[in-house]
């Protein structure tokens, strides 16, 4: 069950954050540039406290019920989803093998050297595997990125999805569906994208993750404890608010006279230092010594201009997230309030397209 690719028919795309479950429904459009999905369905829907801890599922009920209702919010009939687990989850390493298997071969021979790349108990894991591609030291070789998690951690995802009456397709890995997201962002598989090296800040509530995307894939991923959980704290401290209403003004914008400059301002100038130094524990452990492209990505993305600062401070060009600008929307969808949420849609879209991989 838990696969890096599986080739399935459309799917919903489900994230499952620390605050909210996002979920989007896509079709194949028409092929134009403009139109190379379309967005059926999408839905965001507020998590109860402490269903989702430290990355985690604990309460497979309550996460559930809360994807039963963004389903039935927005209309879908699509019983089929994908969804991903955190990257602190799970374990990854690319092995050689020999391009002469088969899938079948590889996965015997996984799974009896398994033990050596595997710090559990195999029966206490879910292992999956994908080629990808032909290995650099060998022809005769492939490079195979194997991937494992507890087992755990993958039941109680597929357990959330049975309570709100779907099926898992695909059990994915954040930073995997983050990477297919970012291909469609930066225009496929062409060479002017797979010499570029893009950095993506997935800035969530309590946690902002740097992914660096080169050649098209993910290199390095790092996490660091500072998201838009703070800026909240802080909104709700300063004005004497409670949380939910502090949240909601944070979102609108409508905080208080002295918000910009007061609250707003310091937060936009600590999250470009925490990027900044992100990049910088990136450059010291690499070969890499700059990125061209930065890549704001999660709810907080979406805060006006934000991404102005960031590149100001930087000085590295940077862009909010927008996975839907080569899309078009079903009659149904709220085209506005999707693009609202556009820069926290990323994963549950890149889980989404593994429908159609």
């Amino acid at each position: 069950m838990f696969g890096l690719l599986r080739k399935n028919k459309a799917m919903l795309g489900i994230d499952i954050s620390a605050t909210a479950v996002k979920l989007i429904e896509l079709s194949q459009g028409s092929g134009s540039p403009t139109d190379l999905y379309r967005v059926e369905s999408f839905a965001v829907e507020p998590l109860p406290t402490n269903a989702v801890v430290e990355q985690r599922i604990a309460d497979p009920e309550a996460v559930g019920q809360c994807i039963q209702r963004a389903v039935q919010r927005c209309g879908t009939k699509t019983k089929r989803a994908a969804v991903a687990v955190s990257g602190s989850a799970v374990i990854t390493k690319v092995i050689s093998m020999s391009a002469g298997l088969t899938d079948a071969e590889m996965e015997n021979q996984i799974q009896l050297e398994a033990d050596q790349y595997i710090p559990y108990p195999l029966e206490e894991v879910n292992i999956d595997f994908d080629v990808l591609g032909t290995s650099q030291t060998s022809p005769d070789m492939v490079d195979v990125l194997l991937a494992a998690s507890r087992r755990e951690n993958v039941d109680d995802h597929v357990s959330a999805l049975e309570v709100a009456g779907l099926t898992a397709g695909v059990v994915d890995v954040e930073a995997y569906a983050m990477e297919n997201a970012c291909s469609l962002i930066l225009g496929g598989h062409g060479e002017a994208v797979t010499a570029r090296t893009v950095a993506v800040a997935d800035v969530g509530s309590a946690t902002t993750t740097l992914h660096v995307l080169h050649e098209g894939q993910v290199v390095y991923t790092r996490e660091q404890n500072f998201g838009g959980q703070q800026l909240i704290d802080e909104v709700q401290r300063r004005y004497s608010l409670p949380r939910d209403l502090a949240a909601q003004k944070v979102v609108e914008g409508d905080v208080a006279e002295d918000y910009d400059a007061e609250v707003l301002g310091p937060f936009k100038e600590a999250l470009a230092q925490q990027i900044g130094r992100a990049l910088q524990f990136f450059y010291s452990g690499s070969t890499f010594n700059r990125v061209d492209q930065l890549i704001l990505a999660g709810g907080t993305a979406s805060i006006v201009k934000i991404d102005e600062l960031v590149e100001d401070r930087l000085e590295l060009p940077t862009t909010a997230a927008n996975p839907f600008a080569q899309m078009s929307f079903s009659p149904r969808v709220d085209a506005k309030e999707l693009l609202r949420n556009a820069s926290g849609m990323m994963v549950a879209v890149g889980l989404a397209l593994r429908g159609f991989d």
